[in-house]
């Protein structure tokens, strides 16, 4: 198959309309042709087209910065001799004096098919200044590792944030081109928006379900390290609101969850007994890890390894976002007073709770702190929101 950027530079009709255009890339290190030869590189090299700029998401465009909230500076690339703008630094959003130094954009950013990743507000940012100083935006698209699948909440009004660009599911299931489209009717965008297709994208076709096996993962962010993280991060990333440790500082970051003071052996047995059919398509597994940076650095936690992988994983039973779900609950029912909740300004949000501005509200945080609630009925929630966006995006698959 051939994503975006593989036909852009296999075909020069896609091109032609860029001639005598200048053209801005926003990439990351993920930002790779087949050859695994950097799109910043592979478009210099093109004669037809004109590179006078380059943009990095969150993390930066050489993927340096480790944690959240570590901002990325400006800087002159060293071998293209162009500005690269940093969209995770002293702005979010796209400056004037930015725009001014390209006629379109190309975006090409490996996603993780989650509401929560931010290359999807950086997307819609990019979007909305566009749209306000007549600039084009082209994406280059990619797959959405964690395939067609849609789970969680959908974001609330008033919950908008840096995580979270609007009110779809935490798992919405579309490519980031795709999801273009749908800012685009949404929002009511004017903007000149093209989206350069994948070819041979089989998101239901085993064993990748998503992500085609015969190419390479690359990092699309520090602790992005493989295809199961990727699965699992519609449910992992909640950890973030927590002070549970999402494996950071360990060599399997948002694949597990853990603490020093909790029993991980109960704490899976807890979630059988709670709801057994929301663990299907994965595999739990004992853990100990001693986190070398960040959340209880340097202390042995026991904690759970969520495994979507192998023999063990069902692409349409797994479902993240219930099973990380699960074990907030499972906690709760066996250390009830439990100090789950992370209270820090995340992605710079203040006056709410972290695990509230992940999920785009307080439901999922009040149905595991209410004793009386039941699996069934966040699933009853979750279900309305789930069956509404799919509807919805419908209108924009490929």
């Amino acid at each position: 198959m051939l994503f975006g950027i593989d036909r852009l530079l296999a075909e020069p009709e896609l091109r032609a309309p860029l001639k005598g255009r200048r053209a801005a890339l926003l990439a990351h290190p993920a930002s790779v042709t087949a050859d695994l030869v950097h799109s910043l590189d592979a478009l210099a090299a093109l004669d037809d087209i004109q590179l006078t700029a380059a943009f990095g998401p969150q993390h930066g465009l050489r993927g340096d910065k480790q944690d959240n909230m570590v901002e990325s500076p400006d800087f002159t690339d060293p071998v293209h001799g162009i500005p690269v703008f940093s969209l995770y630094g002293e702005v979010r959003r796209p400056t004037g004096q930015m725009l001014s130094t390209f006629d379109v954009i190309l975006i090409d950013l490996q996603d993780l098919g989650c509401r929560i990743y931010t290359f999807v507000t950086t997307l819609l940012y990019i979007l909305e200044a566009a749209a306000e100083h007549g600039k084009s935006v082209w994406v280059l698209d990619r797959p959405n590792p964690a395939g067609r699948p849609v789970e969680g909440l959908t974001l609330r009004t008033g919950w908008e944030s840096f995580v979270g660009a609007g009110p779809m599911p935490m798992r919405h299931g579309l490519t980031l081109g795709e999801m273009g489209h749908w800012f685009i009717r949404h929002y009511g965008l004017d903007v000149d928006y093209r989206v350069v297709e994948m070819r041979g994208w089989q998101p239901e076709a085993a064993p990748g379900f998503g992500w085609p096996t015969d190419r390479l993962w690359v990092n699309p962010s520090p602790n992005a390290p493989n295809v199961n993280m990727a699965r699992a991060y519609a449910g992992t990333v909640m950890l973030e609101g927590t002070t549970l440790s999402e494996g950071r500082g360990t060599t399997r970051p948002l694949e597990l969850f853990g603490a020093p003071d909790i029993d991980a052996r109960r704490v899976i047995a807890k979630m059988r007994e709670l709801a057994p059919d929301w663990l299907t398509g994965c595999a739990l597994r004992e853990i100990w890890f001693e986190p070398t940076f960040h959340k209880h650095v340097g202390q042995l936690c026991h904690g759970v390894h969520i495994h979507a992988e192998g023999k063990f994983y069902d692409h349409h039973a797994f479902r993240p976002w219930r099973v990380q779900a699960l074990g907030f609950k499972a906690i709760r029912a066996l250390y009830p007073d439990y100090p789950l909740w992370r209270d820090f300004p995340y992605e710079y949000e203040l006056g709410k709770l972290a695990i509230d501005v992940i999920n785009g509200g307080p439901a999922l945080r009040e149905w595991v702190d209410d004793a009386a609630a039941q699996p069934v009925d966040l699933d009853a929630l979750t279900r309305v929101d789930e069956a509404a966006w799919d509807g919805v995006r419908e209108l924009h698959l490929y």
